[in-house]
């Protein structure tokens, strides 16, 4: 969840900063409070191996960095063409047209275009500059007992640069929380949770037929992920995104309350009810959404979603 005050790029340098490992992140978030424990600040990293009809981030689909377009704003001046080193732009009768087979998303027509006609959708930073960055607000850390929290997109798609960062933040004492999906391979999995104090983990769906339909990957790889993360141990919260009519069935949340019961330890739940904040940010990339004719479920859905699973001895929590 976007929320807090925005880092935006520029502020960060896109060098290695002396780490010979960087990625591509879309926004850092100072001063969050729903990523975790305390005061947080939560850095959003590019790429996702998941689908989901109801993203709340689509910008961050793709690893590389990418451009929005918004033909509202262009004044129709030609100078993002002519800065285009690719050639990839030309005039249409509705706009600019990006040939996305040229594009090589070097953010040249963001930097040219006089009326904020184009936006960066991400830039690439060096780890240690990153966390140079994060530990600016140890002091809020230290005072709330929060940390910084690594969301997406899905993290552990880039694994070395995800990695990287954490040991330079244990280093420092941050406290660290991944955000995923559980979509990863199992080592890589396991090497984060070394490095890592908390996981905001992601049940969507157990049913696999479902997962796949409404996520466009298998869920055998994230369950079998949860049951390692939490048989090693590590402090898992659980995150299940209540959608209407995808997993706010009966069937579904008993299925997903009855896997977590079986897990080796003890975890705590959260429910997230849909919400249809990102519905303007598909308009903006010229994306279709899969969920435009979903609403956010009823306060008395979710609370009864948190008693089903209550009932089975967990601790729920319902998340904002």
């Amino acid at each position: 969840m976007l929320t807090g005050r925005v880092l935006k790029p520029g502020v960060l340098s896109t060098k290695s900063g002396g780490s010979s490992i960087g990625g591509n992140i879309f926004s850092i978030i100072r001063f969050s409070t729903h990523d975790g424990p305390g005061i947080r600040t939560t850095v959003f990293m590019k790429g996702c191996p998941l689908a989901c009809w109801w993203c709340h981030n689509p910008e961050n689909w793709q690893h590389l960095p990418s451009e929005i377009y918004r033909a509202e704003r262009c004044i129709g001046c030609g100078q993002c063409i002519a800065a285009c080193p690719s050639g990839a732009l030309s005039a249409g009768a509705k706009g600019v047209v990006t040939d996305p087979d040229r594009c090589e998303h070097c953010g040249r027509c963001v930097d040219a275009c006089p009326a904020g006609a184009r936006e960066r959708t991400s830039w690439r930073v060096g780890a240690a500059d990153l966390v140079r960055s994060i530990s600016r607000d140890a002091p809020f850390y230290d005072q709330s007992g929060g940390g910084v929290t690594f969301s997406g997109g899905e993290p552990l798609a880039q694994s070395d640069f995800l990695l990287a960062a954490l040991q330079q933040c244990s280093k420092l004492e941050i406290h660290r929380a991944v955000e995923t999906s559980g979509y990863a391979e199992p080592g890589t999995m396991l090497a984060v949770a070394r490095r890592t104090d908390l996981f905001l983990y992601d049940l969507k769906l157990v049913d696999p037929q479902k997962h796949r339909i409404h996520t466009g990957v298998d869920n055998a790889r994230i369950l079998s992920n949860l049951r390692a993360l939490s048989e090693s141990g590590a402090d898992i919260i659980i995150r299940i995104p209540l959608i209407p009519g995808v997993n706010d069935d009966t069937e579904s949340i008993a299925l997903a309350g009855e896997f977590i019961t079986r897990l080796p330890c003890e975890h705590g739940v959260e429910v997230l009810p849909f919400h249809r904040a990102a519905s303007v940010k598909y308009a903006k990339l010229g994306l279709s959404y899969r969920a435009e004719n979903l609403t956010p479920p009823p306060p008395e859905r979710v609370a009864e979603a948190a008693r089903q699973l209550s009932k089975l001895g967990l601790t729920v929590n319902i998340g904002g």
